[in-house]
């Protein structure tokens, strides 16, 4: 797996050199970050049924959206580590933000032309922006204070990323969607007509991403003239084996974690949009299918929020391992039936899925002091799962349908709530000098 390289004098500096008390002006400007992306990552929820229907696709080719985007965390996320070690943590934000306004700026011709692979390429660019601020950020917010209360510190920041993530849907369908207020009609099947209706259609995104590129490029305009703590010290870390982390159970089985726990809540969110469309289940059209995705991100925000009070006094293992099994019974319970009982279960995973990124991570990464950088390499290396998952529950999706594809998001979450039973009877060690 691909991860941050093992001189990442810059993460392992920050967790050494953690504040006693955590910084509010600093924690403040960096969680307008976390809100950013949150909104950005899942504007592809409302993207994917567009573009399924501009260009005829199948559910496991209009997937190729989510695999192009969190395969960005997979590639990208060495050359941005050996970034954070060169230039630290501000300047990469700076760097990532920029790389997420080329990407938003990409739209404008892919709508142009119109062009799958070019849509797939400005995700990819964008992703590559917000890889940049994960591998910056998610380490950075754990260390801006007191090392107890990391979780709950993270969880806060993943709060308001998904503030993000509730406000994207509603927004999203009214620009995006605008001509879906009806059932949609398939376009002509040929000729002009054809070309002229998915020009017609792909239009719809100009506007929306020239408007986020802007917003992108201005938060790296006032972040580049504000003041942030370095946390970064001029220390050089010994260079190690880098397989030698492999060796550190709880990390490698937290990375496993958070593939998992990633590729369910994005094929989850991927879906529904289709998933609450369909007759059976809501029997609407797409834009108002949409607007219900709210309700799943809104649901993690909400458990985000409450999660960072719940985990100060609550062991984090004991949280996860709870909202594990919350998700797991009500994904089994929307396969199970139909109707509004099937779209408002599966829309409560949302709330379940709150706290799981910040447990894992900042579980996985506990205990190994210098190794702290390469070890958030490998953990936001693997939200590739958000590109894996969704394109495995596409493939089913086109077999069995897409009800019961949610089977392949159930398998994931068993994995979560029996990864924490392990933490809980297994605690962490240090990490021994050899390592």
């Amino acid at each position: 797996m691909t991860v941050i390289s093992s001189s990442s004098n810059a993460t392992q500096a920050a967790i050494t050199n953690s504040a006693p008390r955590t910084d509010i002006r600093a924690m403040t400007l960096v969680t307008t970050l976390f809100f950013m992306w949150g909104f950005l990552t899942v504007l592809n929820d409302i993207l994917i049924p567009h573009l399924r229907h501009i260009f005829t696709l199948n559910y496991g080719e209009v997937m190729l959206v989510q695999f192009s985007f969190f395969s960005s965390y997979f590639i990208f996320s060495v050359p941005y580590g050996k970034l954070v070690e060169k230039i630290g943590y501000k300047r990469t934000m700076i760097a990532g933000l920029c790389t997420m306004g080329l990407g938003g700026l990409l739209f404008l011709p892919a709508a142009s032309v119109p062009s799958f692979p070019v849509f797939l390429l400005a995700l990819i660019v964008l992703a590559a922006g917000m890889t940049a601020l994960q591998v910056s950020a998610n380490p950075y917010v754990t260390a801006l204070g007191p090392a107890p209360t990391a979780s709950s510190r993270l969880n806060l920041a993943q709060g308001f990323n998904s503030l993000g993530t509730a406000l994207a849907p509603l927004i999203g369908s009214k620009l995006i969607l605008s001509a879906h207020s009806a059932p949609i009609v398939q376009p002509p099947p040929q000729g002009a007509a054809l070309a002229a209706y998915r020009i017609q259609q792909a239009a719809t995104v100009k506007l929306p991403y020239l408007g986020f590129a802007s917003i992108l490029f201005l938060l790296a305009g006032i972040l580049a003239f504000s003041h942030l703590p370095s946390l970064v010290n001029g220390e050089q870390m010994r260079h190690k084996t880098f397989w030698s982390l492999f060796r550190r159970q709880r990390l490698s089985l937290a990375a496993l974690g958070i593939f998992l726990y990633v590729g369910a809540e994005v094929a989850i969110g991927s879906f529904l949009v289709n998933y609450i469309s369909l007759p059976a289940i809501g029997h609407v059209s797409e834009k108002v299918a949409a607007g219900y995705v709210s309700f799943y991100w809104g649901g993690a925000m909400i458990g985000r929020f409450l999660g960072s009070g719940l985990l100060r006094v609550i062991k984090p293992w004991k949280v996860l391992f709870g909202a594990a099994v919350l998700a797991l019974f009500l994904v089994i319970v929307s396969i199970s039936f139909l109707g509004i009982v099937a779209a408002v279960s599966i829309l409560l995973v949302g709330l379940a899925n709150s706290v799981m990124f910040p447990c894992i991570f900042t579980g996985g990464i506990e205990g190994l002091g210098e190794r702290t950088g390469e070890g958030s390499g490998i953990l936001i290396a693997a939200i590739v799962g958000g590109a894996v998952i969704p394109e495995l529950q596409g493939m089913l999706a086109d077999h069995i349908g897409v009800h019961h594809s949610f089977w392949v998001s159930a398998i994931c979450y068993v994995y979560v709530a029996a990864f924490a039973v392990g933490c809980l009877r297994f605690p962490v060690a240090p990490v021994p000098s050899e390592c």
